[in-house]
């Protein structure tokens, strides 16, 4: 494996056209990976630092008599296709080491910024780990939060049921399942919100859970135009939406740790710019998969909104990109996704992409740089360089 090398574009510009490099190697992206081995280590290092594995954070939600119940309806599933199921199989195992990330990171980073000398009414004492009860509690509830959106995102759009789906009754039933489980752990989130007993962290947090419904809306908007074919967005755009819906929580989660620290505004907003970078920087590890996959013959699947297709987009012009369109179409109107594949592959937005990645990966590490050297930054900076090995 091979880790880009630092990259830190002045213009969007600079970075699109910056020229190709060839990537033989399967990717490791940050909430899957390939090379597992790898992946495996540096989270259970990582874990090892913060006291427990975090894979037991929100156990206390999601073993209480309510979402019990709850579990006891899903089980009517088994057997449909409705997604829930999925969602549900990853709450008692995951195997890519992704469920609780989220509450990891935050953690880490509460270690890594220590005590804060203005903390006058918070002691030593009720550390454990390094860490604060109220900064274990912001990590749970970052999950919570995060899972409820994953189990809402499982909820089937009706309007394009077919028969193939499955019964329609199943469908109508796992949706309500997906509302009623994914409201209770918003609503249980918002709880251990209030319980934290600090306005600004309320006010981060609230404001995470906005930015993350308005950016899933922006998703969906252009989903219903065509898989997001719109000629009205570009690169920049993209990475606002995307901070929105992907990055959002976490950054204001690790601002937000900061805040129950009493670290001042320097050390929020370094925190908040390691959360956002690092992101980003996973959603475009994601995109990047389906274009470096090595192996030959397996069906090929992304969307028309990854970071690749949008930067490919900008460097050939609308015009061309509508007619690869039209060309990579097969029978029915349906696109031939490998067609494609090979067209955005051609030219330079897989390369851009790849750069673009490794540019937000080094400005996470910058944010960093700031605080003092410990195994629980080191940690951070190994995910953050987990998101650039390909």
């Amino acid at each position: 494996m091979t880790a880009c090398r630092k990259v830190f574009p002045a213009t969007w510009s600079r970075l699109v056209w910056r020229p190709p490099r060839s990537h033989g190697r399967r990717p490791l992206s940050l909430f899957s990976s390939p090379g597992a081995s790898t992946w495996t280590k540096v989270v259970s290092d990582a874990e090892k630092l913060v006291g427990y594995p975090t894979s037991f954070m929100s156990l206390r939600c999601l073993l209480s008599d309510e979402l019990s119940n709850v579990a006891m309806h899903v089980r009517k599933l088994i057997g449909t296709r409705h997604p829930l199921l999925n969602t549900a199989r990853g709450f008692v195992y995951d195997s890519k080491n992704s469920l609780q990330m989220r509450g990891l990171v935050v953690l880490l980073m509460s270690k890594a910024a220590g005590p804060s000398a203005a903390a006058s009414d918070l002691t030593a004492q009720d550390m454990v780990s390094g860490i604060y009860p109220s900064q274990r509690n912001l990590a749970e509830i970052t999950e919570l939060i995060h899972t409820a959106f994953l189990v809402h995102r499982g909820i089937v759009n009706l309007k394009e049921w077919t028969v193939s789906d499955g019964p329609l009754k199943d469908m109508q039933f796992g949706n309500k399942m997906a509302v009623l489980s994914g409201d209770f752990l918003l609503a249980s989130a918002c709880t251990g919100l209030a319980q934290l007993d600090n306005t600004k962290v309320v006010e981060l947090i609230s404001s995470a859970i906005g930015d993350v419904v308005q950016g899933l809306y922006y998703e969906n908007c252009h989903a219903a135009e065509g898989d997001g074919v719109t000629d009205d967005v570009d690169m920049v755009t993209w990475e606002e939406q995307m901070f929105l819906s992907h990055g959002a929580l976490l950054a204001k989660s690790c601002q937000a740790a900061m805040e129950l620290a009493k670290h001042d505004q320097e050390a929020q907003r370094l925190a908040f710019k390691y959360g956002k970078h690092l992101s980003l920087g996973h959603k475009l590890n994601s995109d990047l998969h389906p274009f470096m996959r090595g192996s030959m013959g397996e069906a090929v699947s992304f969307s028309l909104r990854a970071a690749p297709v949008f930067l490919h987009r900008q460097i050939i012009g609308e015009e061309r990109w509508h007619q690869q369109l039209e060309q990579a179409k097969g029978q029915r109107g349906r696109l031939d996704y490998s067609k494609l594949l090979v067209a955005v592959k051609s030219e330079k937005g897989v390369s851009s992409a790849v750069d673009l990645c490794c540019y937000h990966s080094n400005k996470a590490l910058e944010a960093l740089q700031a605080f003092p050297s410990s195994e629980a930054r080191s940690a951070l900076e190994n995910i953050a360089s987990a998101v650039t090995i390909f």
